[in-house]
């Protein structure tokens, strides 16, 4: 039987973290996993907490946070198992995750990369993914299938490739990243899953979505809606995405749109909701990538 490493980040969220661990023990039984925690820049040390819940638990402590790709990266670094599945610690998981999720990789050895059905947690009726459509690159823009749906079962049996996986949920096999690599840690945060996808399909690798097992998501716990955070980065990262993984050609066809089209019309949308304190994370997410290379390192950001 192969062995499953289960990954999360932790950044100051010492109880939904907890909440994690105590979902991934209750409903793991029987399968064979090593459960790997990142505590990534946390204010606070809590780990003897976080053992006490899961005492098999592998603790890793970095001192400055290095993003979500960063923190993700350090613990595949030291994981062991056949598979890595890496969850976000404001998930719960199914009782039949790891085995549902690895018997797809069995039956379908052209997966690269597999999420699974993900369900809002605070309303456990509607869907939150159920795979995600191609990207259309000079927009980038794609959609997201089953966003939003009341969940009667009607992808309960999806066995398929998909757009790309939620960073949510996703599971690869680890021998596969000698090939592939890690996730690129210029992202810091938000972009980076699509863009590992993307590695994997150059890769000669299929991106996979099963509606056959369920993860619920406690989304936007981390950094809040409509924060500058998120503003910045979501901003900054379309645009890196887009220079990484398309020709200079699109690139400079998506920034004549993104630039006078897409943030505009965000800047203005701030601008009727008094939301003033964005409209500069706006620009400084695309000034970013006039200033930095597609491959600049962002550990030490401060935003």
């Amino acid at each position: 039987m192969k062995v499953t490493s289960i990954i999360t980040v932790n950044f100051n969220q010492p109880q939904v973290t907890l909440d994690f661990l105590r979902s991934v023990k209750e409903n793991t039984i029987g399968d064979r996993v090593e459960v790997i925690l990142v505590d990534n820049g946390s204010k606070e040390d809590h780990k003897e907490a976080y053992k006490a819940v899961y005492p098999d638990l592998v603790y890793i402590k970095s001192v400055v946070n290095l993003g979500f790709a960063g923190g993700n990266n350090l613990g595949i670094k030291v994981a062991k198992g056949d598979y890595l599945l890496l969850l976000n610690n404001d998930t719960e998981i199914s009782a039949d995750l790891i085995s549902v999720m690895t018997a797809e990789f069995e039956h379908h050895p052209e997966i690269g990369i597999l999420s699974p059905l993900l369900l809002y947690f605070e309303q456990p009726q509607v869907i939150q993914y159920a795979g995600f459509t191609e990207m259309n690159y000079l927009t980038c823009r794609n959609k997201g299938i089953g966003s939003m749906e009341t969940n009667i079962g009607q992808y309960d049996l999806d066995s398929r490739e998909t757009g790309y996986c939620h960073g949510a949920a996703m599971m690869c096999r680890r021998d596969e990243l000698k090939h592939v690599g890690l996730m690129a840690e210029q992202f810091f945060l938000y972009y980076e899953e699509l863009d590992w996808c993307e590695k994997f399909k150059k890769a000669g690798k299929k991106i996979w979505f099963t509606g056959k097992t369920k993860v619920y998501h406690k989304e936007s716990m981390s950094v809040g809606k409509g924060s500058h955070i998120k503003t910045y980065f979501m901003t900054r990262n379309r645009m890196l995405f887009i220079r990484r993984n398309t020709s200079s050609i699109n690139t400079f066809l998506f920034s004549i749109y993104y630039i006078s089209f897409a943030c505009s019309k965000q800047i203005f949308a701030y601008l009727l909701k008094g939301r003033w304190d964005l409209i500069k994370w706006v620009l400084k997410g695309v000034w970013w990538n006039f200033k930095k290379s597609k491959n600049s390192d962002n550990l030490g950001i401060k935003i």
